[in-house]
């Protein structure tokens, strides 16, 4: 599936850091997953107050939400990253650990790195939402 995938920066637009500004899916199926919180298997939350701690857990259940759909970071189409903040050094560390990650490939789609004043649960700092063309 992934030879139906194209990433595109048009040179009209400005550089990126990383992500790309289009990706282009030839048709097929798709899968949303919902948004993955730094929450445990038991449904509580892990590293409250620590950003890394919560960016790792959201790894842990994105890949495993990826691997119930039998799909890999590189089928990633789309992602959008809440992270509760308003300061930029706060916003960009998320993202590098993310892209860091093992989940980083899915970054390199088209892409948004929200700040925002609260998430869904207590102590919550962290959210992924992504969404993915399946392999065939």
């Amino acid at each position: 599936m992934t030879e139906k995938i194209t990433r595109i920066n048009p040179e009209q637009l400005h550089e990126t850091p990383g992500y790309h500004h289009i990706t282009v899916v030839e048709a097929g199926r798709t899968a949303y997953l919902a948004g993955q919180c730094p929450l445990d298997r038991n449904g509580d939350l892990v590293g409250s107050g620590f950003h890394e701690t919560q960016v790792d857990q959201v790894v842990a259940n994105a890949l495993t939400a990826l691997a119930a759909v039998s799909a890999q970071p590189e089928h990633v189409v789309r992602s959008v990253i809440y992270v509760r903040s308003d300061e930029r050094d706060i916003l960009g560390a998320a993202w590098r650990r993310l892209t860091e990650s093992a989940l980083g490939p899915t970054f390199t789609t088209a892409s948004t790195l929200l700040g925002v004043a609260q998430l869904g649960f207590p102590r919550q700092l962290v959210e992924v939402d992504l969404t993915v063309a399946l392999p065939d």
